[in-house]
């Protein structure tokens, strides 16, 4: 079994919001972070599985749940 090396990334969160943009269409997910000043989007990965997302949340010292926007 082989693990990934995830290393520790950071995000401003006075700044930014994590979420998860999720496709109503095909159901295709990806994490990224909002920008609460402009509304603007910044992919980070694809999510795929609930592993993806705990790679996520692991990566940015992320705890809980993330909103997910449609």
């Amino acid at each position: 079994m082989f693990f990934k090396k995830t290393s520790k990334k950071t995000y401003d969160a006075k700044t930014q919001k994590p979420i998860i943009k999720a496709s109503i269409c095909n159901g295709e997910q990806v994490a990224g972070f909002l920008c609460l000043q402009d509304g603007t989007f910044e992919e980070v990965m694809l999510i795929r599985n609930p592993e993806d997302l705990d790679e996520f949340k692991q990566m940015y010292g992320i705890s809980g749940e993330i909103e997910k926007v449609y």
